[in-house]
């Protein structure tokens, strides 16, 4: 099945979304805060759809921090990763947060966290990777 690309710091979301994935799912899951290596993973070829949260606290960037709005615009700016797709997963719920992100992201879709409706996670993944771009 499709490899995908978990861009998460926290520990325990990124260990529950990878079971999620992994065990209902039947993805292959690749975990990765580091934004070189989600570059350089991403450009060859081997990831399907790139899980991305906003917030994160321990990804640099050329000596930069950089967030997943920043880092989902360096994917859409390479063509050879400007086709995958790509989900925000954020706990930023407020009014108008989900617009504005997409906008500025240029990603596919929005999640809020914690994700509690499992079976809608897996067929929104299912449905991107359908769509081509």
């Amino acid at each position: 099945m499709a490899t995908l690309l978990l861009v998460e710091d926290d520990p325990t979301n990124a260990r529950v979304l990878s079971r999620i994935l992994e065990k209902r799912g039947g993805y292959t899951v690749q975990h990765c805060e580091d934004v070189a290596t989600i570059l350089s993973v991403c450009a060859s070829g081997a990831i399907a759809l790139v899980l991305l949260d906003i917030s994160l606290a321990h990804s640099t960037y050329q000596g930069r921090q950089l967030n997943g709005i920043e880092i989902s615009q360096l994917l859409r700016q390479n063509p050879k990763t400007a086709s995958i797709p790509i989900v925000l997963l954020t706990a930023h719920a407020m009014i108008g947060d989900r617009d504005q992100f997409l906008q500025a992201s240029q990603a596919d879709a929005y999640i809020v966290k914690p994700v509690i409706d499992y079976d809608a996670f897996l067929q929104l993944i299912q449905q991107l990777q359908a769509v081509p771009r």
